[in-house]
């Protein structure tokens, strides 16, 4: 299985030479071990590309190439910008076209003592990118999927992430998700939302659904 960078999108947006909609950008935080953490800053993105904000969303160690806000964002565009920076699936291409179905292998997941140089050089260039865009202001909304699970595995480090929060533009809402989020970007949080598991279809069998978990 093959690792790669899957950009379903387009350049990343020019800084802007007015000023932005945001007078002043939070960070906010969305963890815990339920389900709803990347589901809740897409709707984010969504309403803010309502109001013609820029989004750029950055998926650490996701390169799932089938899932439904890959399709959904393009249509957003160029409002919202989706980069992804994972493993893909081997049997993306037949998910995508409707021949197959996602059965829950787990083989684009990490797992420890699995993480390979390949994984490692992709959370680089996610965190890279990251950075670019805190630094130079060119999204009005900044989401960091899944970067806590980047540092868990040592794809990065804390103090990256925390990097990315000090040194962005003070306009840009940098929305970070992932579960055992690091207390120092905590500390530096407005807001946080954690996400607690009382209930989960898959205890009753049920794998993931089209257009619902993917």
């Amino acid at each position: 299985m093959g690792l790669g960078v899957v950009e379903k999108t387009r350049d990343l947006p020019e800084a802007r030479t007015a000023p932005t909609d945001l007078e002043r950008g939070l960070v906010q935080v969305y963890t815990g071990d339920g389900k709803g953490k990347t589901t809740a800053a897409l709707g984010l993105a969504l309403r803010a590309a309502g109001h013609r904000l820029r989004v750029v969303v950055i998926q650490f160690a996701k390169g799932a190439s089938y899932t439904g806000e890959l399709f959904a964002l393009e249509r957003l565009y160029p409002e919202v910008r989706l980069f992804q920076f994972g493993r893909d699936c081997r049997k993306a291409s037949a998910i995508r076209q409707g021949f197959a179905e996602c059965w829950g292998c787990s083989e684009c997941f990490l797992r420890k003592g699995e993480v390979k140089d390949e994984d490692r050089d992709l959370a680089r260039r996610a965190l890279a990118m990251a950075n670019d865009v805190a630094a130079s202001g060119s999204a009005d909304i900044l989401v960091l999927d899944e970067i806590s699970l980047a540092a868990h595995f040592d794809l990065i480090s804390v103090d990256d992430i925390v990097g990315v929060i000090e040194h962005r533009q003070p306009h840009v809402e940098l929305v970070l998700t992932g579960r055992n989020m690091p207390r120092e970007v905590l500390d530096r949080a407005d807001l946080i939302t954690e996400m607690h598991q009382v209930r989960h279809p898959f205890e009753q069998g049920v794998m993931a659904r089209r257009g619902i978990e993917y």
